[in-house]
């Protein structure tokens, strides 16, 4: 008789373990998301309920969403700091402004020497049609 509630008591504790392990498996990919400090961290926790219910197949996205993203070097696999410092990206910024602004004036003194050409080249005409 002891032995009939001793195996009811452990097929309890095999179904509770499973099912609370089976949760705590699919909140893996928040937990690192959580510890990434990722900014869709509750869409991957969402995600990972969903994925119960459908035999498990979205958690390995889950886990790979979760782990693509790094706050120092968001997305990408590359580092942000071998991009430039800010420094050096405002020195870039001014440098490309201070082209603009010259290429800007070299354009108006183009056209306004393609006018004073026009209203030269316009003078002599106009004085020849007066002169017939």
């Amino acid at each position: 008789m002891f032995l009939n509630y001793f195996a009811l008591g452990m097929l309890i504790f095999v179904a509770l373990v499973l099912f609370y392990g089976i949760i705590v498996l699919h909140d893996i990919p928040y937990e690192i998301a959580k510890e990434r400090d990722h900014p869709h961290q509750d869409a991957i926790h969402y995600a990972g309920w969903v994925s119960l219910f459908t035999l498990h197949a979205l958690w390995p996205f889950l886990w790979i969403w979760a782990t693509l993203w790094r706050k120092e070097r968001g997305w990408g696999f590359k580092n942000r700091q071998g991009m430039g410092s800010a420094k050096d990206l405002s020195l870039q910024l001014e440098q490309m402004h201070h082209e603009i602004t010259k290429l800007k004036l070299e354009i108006a003194t183009m056209k306004n020497g393609q006018t004073a050409a026009a209203s030269t080249a316009q003078t002599p005409t106009a004085k020849h049609e007066d002169n017939q």
